[in-house]
C-alpha cells in the first residue's frame, strides 16, 4: 500500500540564491521510484548524501530506495556557482512482512566457508556495478524481460527465527526454465557469472547514469561483459539456478546506492508470450 502517492513531480524547493536555475523533475515520488529531471547544462547536483550524474544536455536520474526517508534534498549548483535547495515530498510505503519460526540453524546462518563464498561474490557484483557510464544509453519507454504470473514483489521481508532477512529487492516472474529473457531497455553488460550461491545465473546491465538492471536464477546467458545490448534483444533464458524453489526470473533495478522497483517502470504486466 501506498500512502500519499504522487506520479508527477514538478519544481519543489525553496532557494537560497536571488536567482533560480531552471529545475524539472518527474516521475513516481514514492519509495521505490525512479525520477528523471533537467537542469541547465553545466550544472551539478546532490542528493542522498552523492553526487548525481548529469549528462551533457543536463538530464539526470535519482533513483528512491525501499526506506527512503520522507524528505529528500536535492542541493542544485549552478554553472555560475549559485546554490539552491529543492526538498522533495516522497510518499512512504507499506511493504508485506511474512514471520517464519522454528526453522534449523543451517537453513537460516550460513556456516564460514558458505559465508567466505557470499562475501567473494558480493564484491564481484559491487565491482560490476561501480564500472558504469556516465552518459544515458537507454531511451523511452521500458519494456518486461518476461511476462508471466507475479510471484514475488518489490520491498517484502521474511523474519526467520526472529531474525530479519534482507528485503526482496526485485520482482519475481514464474516461467518455465529456457524461456527468452530480452533487455527492458537498451544498455552495455557488465557481469555475467554463471553460478552466485543466492542468485545463481546472475547478468547485470548497465543503462547509464548510474542505473543497472540486474537479472538473476538464469540457466543460460547470451551476452558477456562488454556487450553492447539493445531493448528487446533476448539476453539469457530463465532458469532455477541459486537458492530458489522453482524457475522463475528475478529482476531487480539499482540507481548507485538506491534499489528501485522495477515495476514502477513497465507498463501493467501483458499475457504471458514465448
Amino acid at each position: 500500500m501506498i500512502r500519499g502517492f504522487s506520479s508527477v513531480l514538478l519544481l519543489v524547493g525553496w532557494l537560497c540564491t536571488a536567482e533560480a536555475a531552471a529545475l524539472e523533475i518527474s516521475g513516481p515520488r514514492q519509495q521505490g521510484g525512479l525520477l528523471e529531471g533537467r537542469v541547465a547544462p553545466g550544472t551539478r547536483i546532490e542528493a542522498l548524501g552523492q553526487p548525481v550524474p548529469v549528462d551533457n544536455q543536463g538530464r539526470f536520474l535519482l533513483g528512491l530506495d525501499r526506506d527512503a526517508p520522507a524528505d529528500v534534498v536535492l542541493t542544485v549548483t549552478s554553472p555560475e556557482g549559485e546554490r539552491e535547495r529543492h526538498r522533495l515530498d516522497i510518499a512512504q510505503r507499506d511493504y508485506d512482512i511474512q514471520r517464519i519460526d522454528g526453522l534449523p540453524n543451517e537453513q537460516v546462518n550460513p556456516d564460514t566457508e558458505t559465508l567466505a563464498r557470499i562475501r567473494r561474490e558480493a564484491a564481484l557484483v559491487r565491482e560490476a556495478r561501480a564500472r558504469q557510464r556516465p552518459e544515458r544509453l537507454m531511451e523511452g519507454t521500458w519494456r518486461w524481460p518476461v511476462t508471466g504470473p507475479i510471484s514475488g514483489i518489490y520491498g517484502s521481508q521474511r523474519i526467520l527465527n526472529g531474525q530479519p532477512r534482507q528485503p526482496h529487492y526485485g520482482i519475481d516472474i514464474a516461467r518455465a526454465t529456457g524461456t527468452p529473457v530480452r533487455a527492458p531497455a537498451s544498455g552495455i553488460v557488465t557481469l555475467a557469472e554463471p553460478d552466485l550461491f543466492f542468485s545463481g545465473g546472475t547478468l547485470i546491465v548497465d543503462h547509464g547514469q548510474g542505473l543497472s538492471s540486474t537479472f538473476l536464477h538464469l540457466a543460460e546467458m547470451a551476452v558477456a561483459p562488454g556487450d553492447v545490448v539493445r531493448q528487446g534483444e533476448v539476453i539469457a533464458e530463465v532458469g532455477a539456478t541459486g537458492r530458489v524453489t522453482g524457475a522463475h526470473l528475478d529482476w531487480r533495478m539499482n540507481w548507485l546506492d538506491q534499489r528501485i522497483d522495477p515495476s514502477l517502470l513497465v507498463p501493467p504486466m501483458p499475457e504471458a508470450t514465448p
